[in-house]
């Protein structure tokens, strides 16, 4: 099977690594990316579905059978624009893993980190709704950090005072939600020592694909 993956910037390739780590044998993995226009998270909506739509073409043309957008941002603002232009074509999206989140916390409070556009979507704020009647869900300001990170000038103590804050409002679940935070998972979990689970979408999309895999 051949999948290809976009992702706005280096987090891509934090999924195509997990990928090739569970299917490699089975899977041709393309990456594409949109660094010159990273990060995705301060940008409107209009603006990310032409960008997203551009990135995607060189995975059109190779005839994907899965298209991953590995892109928080990109998923809750453009998949639902790319699956009715693109109706033939199987797309795979990953969003913040509050459903996840909500089945593992014991304080039922729980943070997820995540762009300033995703945390601003309909889709999100959909999500949101569906547990906010019994969770509080902390949204620490993240703004930064994915330009952070695919610029490799990452502030490790900016970071730190914010998992640290979270963790004394009493969050026992820290949701990831921008892929370009994987790169920096490990240093998280490290703050956490043991008061939160650190979780991110890895995982689930292997999954995803692994059924895909098996309907083929």
């Amino acid at each position: 099977m051949k999948i290809g993956i976009f992702d706005s910037g280096i987090g891509g390739k934090a999924m195509a690594h997990e990928l090739e780590l569970a299917l490699g044998d089975n899977l041709e993995i393309i990456i594409v990316d949109d660094h010159k226009n990273v990060p995705y998270g301060d940008k409107k909506q209009s603006e990310i579905i032409s960008l997203t739509d551009a990135a995607i073409q060189p995975l059109l043309k190779a005839n994907c059978d899965i298209i991953l957008i590995a892109c928080n941002t990109a998923t809750v603002l453009a998949i639902d624009s790319l699956r009715l232009k693109y109706p033939n074509q199987r797309f795979i999206g990953i969003k913040p893993m509050i459903r996840t989140g909500a089945k593992l916390t014991k304080s039922n409070i729980i943070a997820v980190c995540a762009t300033p556009a995703t945390l601003g979507s309909d889709r999100y704020k959909k999500l949101v709704k569906k547990f906010d009647y019994n969770l509080k869900i902390i949204e620490p300001d993240c703004s930064d950090w994915a330009k952070m990170i695919e610029n490799n000038q990452i502030n490790y103590e900016e970071i730190e005072k914010v998992i640290n804050d979270l963790c004394d409002q009493g969050a026992d679940v820290v949701v990831l939600g921008c892929t370009h935070y994987y790169w920096i998972k490990d240093f998280i979990v490290k703050i956490c020592k043991g008061r939160a689970r650190v979780i991110e979408p890895s995982k689930a999309v292997i999954y995803r694909v692994e059924r895909l895999l098996k309907s083929c």
